[in-house]
Parts: C-alpha cells; structure tokens; sequence
C-alpha cells in the first residue's frame, strides 16, 4: 500500500487554523480521498498557538479486502511531506521539531512576524533574526516557499485563512485541483468573494515562487511637517539624518506639539555640530535623533490615555476580533498607575510634596490599585479622553521636570564626550534604547544608563572606552536585573556604582 500524505500547518490563535483545517477536509473528500485531522492547541507567548495535523490517502488504492490506513494522530520528525507556517518563528519552532527535512518535507512559511512576549519585553532589540530563520529554511527544507501571507490576506480584506489555502494549494504538493480548492473557499457564505480574491493572489505568489526571497521593504510613508520645520531640517542638518528627523518631529507633534518638535531640533543641533565632516556617516547624530526622540516621547499615564482612545488603535482591535460592519465590540483596559506615575502627572510641587511626605504617599496610593475602564461607554471613554487633554498641561508636571533633568544630563555628557572620543560619545547615545516602557521597566532602565554614564565620566580620555560602554550595554540589555553589568565591571577591574535599581530617580 502506500502511506500516507501528511500535512502540518502550524497557526496562532485568530490565524484561522482551524477552518484551513476543515477547508482542506472538505477538497480531500471531494475528490475521493480518506482524510484524518487533528489539533494540539500550544502556547506561543502571543496567542495560543495549535498544531494542526492532516492525512491523505486515496479512496482509489484502498485494498479489495476491505483493509483501510492506520492515520497517526500527531506528526512525527522526519516524517512529514508538508509543514505549513502561518507565522514566520512558527517555522521556527517547527525546524526545532524535527519536522522539516530537507529529504521530504515542502515548508510554506508566511514571513511576516508577531512578536512574542519576550521580543516585546528584551531592554534593546529583541527580535528573532528572521533572515536567519529563512536561511535555515532553505537549509533544512526540500523545498521552501516564503512569501508574506498575511499582507496578502489584508490587502483583500481577507481572512489569512483563505490565503494560507491559496499558498497550500499554489505549491501544487497535494494531489488536488485548484478549483477544488475555490470551490470549497467560493461557498464561505458573505465574504466569499474577498476570500476569493486572497485566495488567487497567495495562489498565484506561491506558485511562482520556490525558494525564499527578501520581503520587499514598504515605500517609505511620506511625512508632512509645518514648512518651517521642514525648512529647518533640510538646512540644518546632514542629508542622512534627515530621514530620522522628519520622524522624530512627526512623532513629538502627535506627542505633544509643535513647539515641542522644535526643542527636539533644537537640542540637536549642538549633536550635529560635532560631526567630523558633512559627508561622513553621521552616526552620532542619527543616533541621538532616534533616542532623543523616544526619550522625549516618554510614557507618562497622560500618553498612555492617550493611545489607548486614538481612532488608530480602536480600528486596530476592531481588525484584530475581526468585528463586522455595525456589530458592537466590548473593549476593557487594565490599568494599574504607580505611585510615582500618579504623582508624575500632577504638578511639579505638588507631586514632589506628596512623594517626599509619608500621609501624602498613603493618600495617592489608595488611587494606584488595579483599575479596568471600558472604553466602549461613554464613561470609561471619557474618563481616558480626559487625562489624554492633560498633555496641555505636561510640560508643568513633575515627569515632565524630572524626565528632561534626565534627557539634558545625557546630551551634555554626549556633547563633552564627542569633542574628544566621537566613539564613545555614539556609544553613550546608543544607551538610549535602555530608558523605554514605563512603571518598573522605565525605572530599571534609568538605573543602569545611570551606571554606564558614571563608568564613562571614569573612562574618558582613556583608548578602548568606547569598546567598554558597548560590552556594559549590552550586558544592560541581556539582564534587567543587573547582575550581568555587575559581572562585566567585575571583569573589566572598574569600580562598581549603586545601580539604584528601585526608583528611576
């Protein structure tokens, strides 16, 4: 007899697994194939993440004694023709498995990317290597078929289903017509047509294409400023920083204004001011644009408010339930206010009097419990638009005094260590990916480019510094905690500062 085709598809909860599932049940039982299926749901640290599994025999070499396959229920390594990747690290995790070899197995991966909690979480750049992941594919796989699926499924208003059957079928590995196929997809009731449609593209994308290719980078989003910032950008600054600036100013306008953005230029230009040449790679400035511009875009409650009740993001989670025209969707939002970043809010005098006194941090914090606000009535909405229409009042906050106390501090050593080190001094900019997030992460991040700095201030003048601040940084980034900085200094012979790890100081 023959064995078996198997089929693993492995998919986040919402990526629709299930209905590929039973769409492929449906084309294998059209065309007189015997099919098995099963799911094992996992966890994926995004969303639960299930392995769906599938066989195919076919009902035309069934043996005349009536004998029938014994389908296995979960797929073994080495043992599987297709694997199917809804989600780039999801092949990931499949490769580790065992269930991609290059002697059998067909791997179909969409390259784009939801991140895990532990990417989101990293101090610096988390993220998994996905060029890595897609030359191991190639490594690894028979054959491999990378394309971005979902950005198919969103281009047609589709569920990513419909184009994970199309990029299945479009490989043209299981023994099925493609009608079969869109008749199965056709019969999806009010949105066939859109599925229709997804289905086609990823069909056509799959069956051209066999081995990976690079994801084409999306055209660069034009960006419209006030003319006189964007005068100002353009005859103040080095042509390859200017990019970074229109995004730093952009980003600071919707923060808070435009006099706003205009600091941030104006803090800048002493930073360009240090550069060796116009036409070396300004690496300083670029680096200080893109920190200084997340560090004065700091996370207070008033931020949070504020992106919490932007159109941008209610019509984000209507896409992610995946909620119809005029249906009602229940939004709650967890909140849970520090002790510091309640009193941050308030004014300068007020917040450092209750935080310096113990009846006043007894009395705020019976406001820092847990609190969930539904967005979706009128009174919860309303409650988070009005601390959003605080940031007219930011700049008299005591956040507001204590986060630019901190930004200066860190532009003046920059600016002290860029006349005599240029490298140390971009090294010292780069820290600025340690101070993000808000309540304890922000905290923590302060602390220890707190340490770093005091390091630097000890290391200045002498060759090799540069090469020192990287290796703490990096150290910084690896552990929160701060006992990898504290092995580093060990290490380096350098005296260990108080890292001051639980307030941000």
């Amino acid at each position: 007899m023959k064995r078996p085709l198997s089929l693993t598809l492995a998919a986040l909860g919402g990526q629709g697994g299930g209905v590929v599932t039973s769409w492929l049940t449906a084309v294998a039982q059209s065309e007189r194939y015997l099919v098995q299926a099963t799911s094992v749901p996992g966890v994926a640290q995004r969303t639960g993440a299930t392995l769906y599994y599938l066989e195919f025999f076919p009902e035309d070499d069934l043996p005349a004694d009536g004998r029938r396959p014994i389908m296995a229920l979960m797929p073994s390594p080495g043992d599987v023709d297709i694997v199917v990747a809804a989600e780039l690290v999801e092949a990931g995790r499949a490769m580790q498995r065992d269930l991609v070899t290059p002697d059998r197995t067909t791997l179909i991966t969409s390259t784009h990317r939801a991140y895990t909690i532990s990417e989101k979480a990293a101090a610096g750049d988390g993220r998994a290597d996905s060029q890595a992941i897609l030359d191991e594919a190639k490594r690894l796989s028979r054959r491999l078929v990378a394309f971005d699926i979902a950005a198919i499924a969103a281009e047609h208003g589709a569920i990513i289903s419909s184009a994970i059957l199309g990029a299945i079928a479009g490989v043209a590995e299981l023994p099925f017509a493609a009608d079969s196929y869109r008749r199965v997809v056709a019969s999806g009731g009010a949105s066939a047509a859109a599925n229709l449609a997804a289905f086609n593209a990823s069909y056509d994308q799959a069956s051209d294409r066999t081995t990976a290719r690079p994801t084409a980078a999306p055209p660069a989003s034009t960006i419209s400023l006030p003319v006189e910032l964007e005068n100002r950008i353009q005859r103040n600054y080095p042509a390859l920083a200017q990019p970074l600036l229109r995004l730093g100013a952009a980003r600071l306008i919707d923060y808070q204004d435009v006099a706003y953005a205009s600091e941030y230029l104006d803090r800048l230009e002493a930073i360009a001011a240090l550069e060796p040449s116009a036409q070396s790679d300004v690496r300083l400035t670029k680096a200080v644009a893109r920190g200084l511009a997340l560090w004065m875009a700091f996370e207070d409650t008033i931020r949070v408010a504020q992106l919490k009740v932007q159109p941008e993001r209610i019509a984000e989670v209507r896409q992610t339930v995946r909620a119809r025209p005029g249906s009602v969707v229940h939004v709650s939002e967890f909140l849970r206010p520090r002790l510091e970043e309640i009193c941050g809010t308030l004014p300068r005098r007020i917040g450092h009097r209750l935080l310096a006194s113990h009846r006043g941090r007894a009395l705020v914090e019976r406001f820092s419990r847990e609190r969930r606000i539904r967005t979706t009535t009128i009174g919860g909405f309303l409650t988070l638009r009005a601390v959003a229409g605080l940031k007219r009042w930011r700049r008299g906050t005591l956040r507001f005094a204590q986060e630019r106390a901190r930004i200066d501090s860190w532009l003046a050593q920059i600016r002290d260590a860029g006349r005599f080190d240029y490298d140390l001094a971009v090294e010292l900019a780069d820290c600025h990916k340690l101070v993000r997030g808000y309540g304890d992460t922000h905290a923590r991040g302060a602390a220890h480019l707190r340490t770093i700095a005091q390091i630097a201030q000890q290391l200045a003048g002498r060759p090799g510094s540069a090469a020192v601040i990287a290796r703490l940084c990096r150290a910084a980034q690896a552990d929160d905690t701060g006992a990898a900085v504290r092995q580093e200094l060990k290490t380096l012979g350098l005296p260990d500062p108080a890292l001051g790890m639980a307030q941000g100081g």
